[in-house]
């Protein structure tokens, strides 16, 4: 195949660093924000935050070396006149007076909250690993099991469990520890490590960690629920498969036993933690603080939106580097060293400038498009009725902000807003339309309240199949498929039918 030469005309669309910067922004939560502003500020010298009475001496010494005399720098300009290329710098814009001293965002008063400083709340913890670390200290092993010991719990991953087989820890401890052990020692090590708390920690698969549960002693325990205990022993030893399915009949049948004593084996099984390590993952999930990036407020009727400007320091363009091109500019006489300093400023402060800038515009842009989301969903903002949302997609808000699909999307993305009725994800706003029999679109959101409410009244003994949801939904008009109930079912987290009978 011969090669040959054409032409060819192509429309292509790049994003300057500005606004890749920006986009990054936008993304960012309020929580992150301030860290992103901190990591700037440590950065570039030329960006400050504005205290009053702030001095920075190490640039007043830059200052200093910047405007000493000429005849120490006179015989660093080089006589070639290679210095040509620093002659046309242009520093007037750089040096007028009172040019964005203080950050334009933290000077509006429309939209913005209140600013007083508040110190983001934060909680410590101790996680999986130091607990279980803790309670190695506590039994009798040399130095070579404590080592083994400790290479298993970390093993063990967030939930509580032990991926790793014993043939791979003896591996990893050969490879990267220099002990030999075998996979029988590892063994006897992991059986002490899985009497630790939380029970049923260190578990291989969810079988042994329901029965490490069952087995922990208990002194206190009556009669009767202990005989339901060894039921549940024998169900998860023999039948684990038919429990998971729910086939009691089976199990009951092959144990011989009554639907009482299932149902006491049943309920013993049912109170056991499926992820014990995830028990303390919860707790601390538990203490974690929202931060909201907006408020709204009903005031007699009509909503107030404020955006989150607490913990978001004033910005401003460092004014010892402004002084250093004023002196700059004064002096008639400029090296060559000079020059590039001036440069150097000149690129820091327009960072500086730039970051500034693209902060204001992404507090603007957040303002915009949740007023949008806030006139579009009104009804819910005013009552808390979920029922009231409306369908919204992410092209019905970039219409109306006349933004791009994308720009929404990173907005909505990670952001949270603080109602009187709760605070709630940006995205949970967002749903699909539904068609009923009058014609008339209605939210997703509609559909999966009622779905919701379906399953918690019916009869857990003969729990509703997806096929008669289906049907009792479009008895209430909604035109909705047997496939879109299944979606929204799994959505809510709702188990089979299969799965939510009780005995």
């Amino acid at each position: 195949m011969a090669l040959s030469h054409a032409l060819q005309q192509k429309i292509l669309q790049k994003l300057s660093p500005l606004q890749m910067q920006l986009m990054q922004l936008l993304q960012l939560p309020t929580a992150n924000l301030e860290e992103r502003i901190k990591d700037e500020l440590e950065e570039n010298p030329a960006l400050e935050e504005f205290k009053e009475d702030a001095q920075d001496k190490e640039e007043e010494n830059f200052t200093d070396d910047l405007t000493s005399s000429n005849e120490e720098n006179n015989e660093d300009i080089d006589p070639d006149g290679s210095e040509d290329e620093y002659n046309n710098i242009d520093i007037s814009e750089y040096v007028t007076e009172g040019d964005d001293e203080i950050a334009d965002y933290k000077l509006r008063d429309e939209g913005y909250g209140d600013t007083e400083e508040k110190q983001m709340p934060f909680k410590a913890g101790t996680d999986l690993h130091e607990t279980l670390t803790n309670q190695l200290g506590m039994l009798s092993l040399n130095k070579r099991q404590y080592a083994i010991a400790e290479q298993i719990i970390g093993s063990i991953d967030g939930a509580g469990y032990l991926r790793r087989e014993n043939a791979s820890i003896v591996n990893d401890l050969a490879f990267r520890q220099n002990i030999e052990t075998t996979e029988d020692e590892v063994e006897s090590l992991i059986k002490k490590v899985q009497q630790f708390e939380p029970a049923g920690i260190g578990a291989r698969n969810l079988q042994e960690c329901l029965l490490l549960q069952l087995k922990r002693p208990d002194a206190a325990m009556a009669k009767d629920t202990r005989e339901g205990l060894q039921i549940a022993i024998q169900i998860l030893e023999k039948h684990f498969d038919e429990f998971t399915k729910k086939h009691y009949d089976k199990i009951q049948k092959s144990l011989l036993i009554s639907e009482e004593q299932l149902k006491s084996a049943i309920q013993c099984i049912v109170k056991l933690s499926p992820k014990p390590g995830g028990n303390l993952e919860e707790v601390s999930k538990a203490h974690q603080y929202i931060v909201p990036d907006f408020y709204i407020y009903n005031n007699g009727g009509k909503l107030e939106l404020s955006l989150n400007a607490r913990n978001t320091p004033d910005l401003r363009v460092s004014e010892n580097f402004r002084e250093m091109l004023k002196d700059y500019d004064k002096n008639s006489h400029k090296s060559k060293q000079q020059k590039e300093a001036v440069l150097f400023i000149k690129q820091k402060i327009d960072s500086a400038k730039w970051f500034i800038d693209m902060i204001k515009q992404r507090q603007h842009t957040l303002y915009n498009t949740m007023s949008a989301i806030m006139e579009h969903q009104k009804e819910f903002f005013l009552t808390g009725d979920e029922t009231t949302l409306k369908p919204m997609i992410l092209k019905d808000i970039a219409e109306k902000v006349k933004l791009d699909i994308s720009t929404i999307s990173r907005v909505a993305n990670s952001k949270f807003v603080q109602t009187e009725f709760g605070t709630f994800r940006l995205k949970f706003f967002f749903s699909e339309a539904l068609m009923t029999d009058s014609g008339e679109e209605v939210s997703s959101h509609e559909v999966k309240v009622i779905l919701n409410n379906l399953v918690d009244g019916e009869d857990k003994q003969n729990p509703l199949s997806d096929d008669a949801l289906t049907e009792i939904l479009q008895g209430k008009g909604y035109n909705i498929a047997r496939r879109t109930v299944a979606k929204y079912r799994e959505q809510l987290n709702i188990s089979v039918a299969r799965l939510r009978k009780e005995i």
